[in-house]
């Protein structure tokens, strides 16, 4: 749909909130706008003289217009080949070859979910063809999220090919566009880039088919009248909730009207509508903010932990992963003297990472072994079970790794069944990181796919964590369980078949947590993070670049969410990387008997203080303080349910001279209450000659309105810093 859908999760005006499953002619009350409405937002919808839907408001519910000045702005859902000549919607082939469609409305419809959610439909219908399409809007009140999906009916008596399948079109008046995308490569995910819109068309898109967004991340941002400030102006944000291609295309026309066309690529994914049959389209997430980025983050955070991610309410345990540690080279002695260490430092879960599967091809590097997921008895002789039996006399829960897509060419599972794989005909094999990514539209492969992770916790119950990668995007792809005429829809069928097995492991195991990986920030959305408990941010834990990558992930993603390891990539102070790794789901992948006496200590020291504190980093409500984009330093906090306690967090991300001390204003208090500030996690053998660690008691308004005295100047210090309620 091309409308103003940035909230577009859905609540009707109370007009249609009334009824349940009614239908309602949106021209029976004089032309009477449509309304979708959340706690603070609208997004307003009518029909035009000429059976059209079309986009009239899209805002806070305070300004919209009244009567006949609320004006429509453009087409909700364009069509193609008719008689609009911009970027359309949708765009459609039909059964005789006329490539034109044009849609009218037919009827809407509002169903309440339940006190929170309620869906509203709006049905537009081809005057000619028998070719409908529904647009769906679910609409979130207390989070002012509008999710909206497109449905396509052909009823006709024979395919109808689609080209072009939007998952919304949101026309935008007046003013200029300030348009901030979330770019990079592996390693380096989600660095922010801010422009302004000029006329043409803007492109942001991924064509990796398979983990698609090691290059690009599927969020924006849109600045309207000025760019996204974090505590003013007008803005949405916007996340499509598909792990897929995606493609989203901001087009200012001659009459400066903005539209944003989100959704799946349509680059070489033409799909074939058979006769009788639908087709639905990935859920487009928005949230409208008249009060900057930080109020739309918290909406979006807030929707995130109740239907976003599994559990989100649960916090989060704190991890021990192997990787960094030993890599592929590791024995049952080696994993049990990690086990003891863990359990002895504080730490409540162990990750056994890539590497313990493969006999005949081995897995000691990346080239062997990926898809033969029976245990290797040298490694491990008494297998998973023996690992777990370890675990847990020493009395710590174990997790495992697993890449239940891919497979090395290198493997047993490629020799018995090279049809099993995504390649084109006729070409060589086109390898990634030494491995092909396994033919989920196959029914078969789809099942062995769901089987390694299934059979694995049914065969070993006291495995409680799983992390689920997958290493690499789709190249030189087809499928050799498809018709030719169907190649063009791989992705869309792999990820439905992706998404299928992820909710029959989560419904088969509702105790195991999982973390969604992909080499980093390869698939990151809420359409498959909905399976799990948390993602992995980057493979890049270097706590300098984790700061920026951390920050941008924030817009959209709650910290319980957010997987944050303390290692020793750059080489960085232990307290350093701590600070960083305790502002998200904190972890660790180092041998801890690598590390120095003093730093064990700290250790040791910084996951109890996490553990104290946990409730309000995964928790609480998340404030931008200071952006590491705008500063020589970054700063974050978080506050309490109950507004009692926060945690603040400053990282000294460039050095800032000498005798520097910065004013960190707080947000989020009680301006009228007393708060005791004091700054913890410190290290007992480090002096940088400035006098840390004392408390002191402060107003909320002073803290807000003067902040907190922070004396950082070198570069790679850190504080934190507990603010307790009176």
């Amino acid at each position: 749909m091309r409308i103003l859908t940035f909230s577009l999760l859905v609540l009707l005006s109370p007009l249609l909130l009334s009824a349940q499953d009614k239908h309602v002619d949106p021209t029976a009350d004089g032309n009477a706008p449509i309304l979708i409405e959340t706690k603070d937002t609208v997004l307003a919808l009518a029909k035009s003289p000429s059976g059209r839907i079309q986009v009239s408001y899209y805002g806070t519910r305070g300004q919209l217009p009244r009567g006949k000045d609320l004006k429509p702005i453009d087409e909700a859902y364009p069509t193609a080949g008719y008689d609009f000549v911009n970027e359309p919607a949708i765009r459609a082939i039909h059964a005789d070859g006329n490539m034109s469609t044009l849609l009218v409305f037919d009827k809407v419809s509002t169903a309440s979910l339940d006190e929170n959610r309620t869906k509203t439909t709006i049905s537009l219908r081809d005057p000619y063809y028998p070719f409908f399409v529904d647009l769906q809007f679910v609409a979130y009140k207390q989070e002012n999220l509008i999710a909206q999906s497109v449905q396509v009916w052909n009823e006709e008596s024979a395919p109808v090919t689609l080209y072009n399948f939007a998952s919304a079109s949101i026309p935008f008046q007046g003013g200029n566009y300030w348009l901030t995308q979330f770019h990079g490569d592996w390693a380096n995910e989600v660095n922010m880039v801010e422009e302004k819109l000029v006329p043409g068309i803007k492109l942001l898109d991924s064509k990796l088919g398979i983990r698609a967004h090691e290059r690009r991340t599927p969020m924006f941002l849109l600045g309207l009248g000025a760019p996204a400030g974090e505590d003013a102006g007008s803005v949405i944000g916007c996340q499509l909730a598909w792990s897929g291609s995606f493609q989203f295309a901001f087009e200012v026309n001659e009459r400066n009207i903005l539209r944003a066309n989100v959704g799946m690529n349509p680059f070489g994914a033409q799909f074939s509508l058979p006769a009788k049959t639908k087709w639905e389209s990935p859920e487009a997430l928005f949230v409208f903010s008249n009060n900057g980025t930080g109020k739309m983050s918290r909406d979006f955070q807030n929707w995130g932990r109740k239907y976003g991610v599994r559990d989100g309410y649960k916090p989060r345990s704190i991890l021990l992963n192997n990787w960094e540690a030993t890599g592929m080279k590791f024995t049952e002695e080696k994993l049990a003297t990690l086990f003891k260490g863990a359990k002895e430092a504080g730490f409540e879960l162990f990750l056994l990472d890539d590497g313990w599967f493969g006999n005949k091809h081995p897995r000691n590097n990346d080239r062997a072994g990926l898809g033969d997921w029976e245990v290797n008895h040298q490694k491990l002789p008494n297998g998973v079970p023996g690992l777990c039996k370890s675990a847990q006399e020493v009395g710590i829960p174990f997790g495992i790794w697993v890449e239940p897509e891919m497979v090395n060419p290198q493997s047993e599972l490629y020799e018995k069944h090279p049809d099993w794989v995504l390649v084109a005909p006729n070409r060589p094999l086109h390898l990634r990181r030494s491995q092909l990514v396994l033919d989920l539209t196959n029914p078969e492969v789809k099942e062995f796919s769901f089987a390694v992770v299934d059979d694995l916790l049914k065969a070993n119950p006291y495995i409680s964590f799983v992390k689920w990668d997958a290493n690499r995007f789709l190249t030189n792809g087809g499928s050799p369980y498809l018709k030719p005429s169907e190649q063009s829809e791989i992705i869309y069928r792999y990820h439905r078949a992706l998404y299928d097995n992820m909710d029959r492991t989560a419904k088969a195991h509702p105790n195991v947590r999982m973390m969604l990986c992909s080499g980093g920030g390869g698939r990151v959305d809420y359409a498959a993070l909905k399976y799990f408990h948390e993602f992995w941010p980057s493979d890049n834990t270097d706590p300098l670049k984790r700061v920026f990558i951390q920050w941008g992930y924030s817009y959209f993603y709650p910290s319980i969410a957010t997987a944050a390891h303390v290692t020793s990539w750059g080489k960085r102070p232990i307290k350093f990387g701590f600070d960083v790794a305790m502002s998200g789901r904190l972890g660790m992948d180092m041998d801890l008997a690598h590390l120095k006496p003093e730093e064990l200590v700290f250790t040791k020291q910084a996951i109890a203080e996490y553990k104290r504190l946990r409730d309000t980093i995964q928790l609480g409500t998340q404030y931008r303080l200071v952006s590491p984009y705008n500063s020589d330093h970054a700063a974050l906090m978080y506050v309490n349910g109950k507004g009692t306690e926060a945690v603040a967090f400053v990282f000294q991300i460039k050095g800032a001279g000498e005798n520097v001390e910065k004013q960190i204003k707080l947000k989020g208090l009680d301006t009228g209450a007393i708060y005791t500030v004091t700054e913890i996690n410190l290290r007992a053998d480090y002096n940088d000659g400035k006098t840390r660690g004392e408390s002191r008691k402060m107003s909320g308004a002073d803290l807000m309105n003067k902040g907190i005295p922070c004396s950082l100047e070198k570069q790679l210090t850190s504080a934190v810093y507990e603010i307790t309620k009176n």
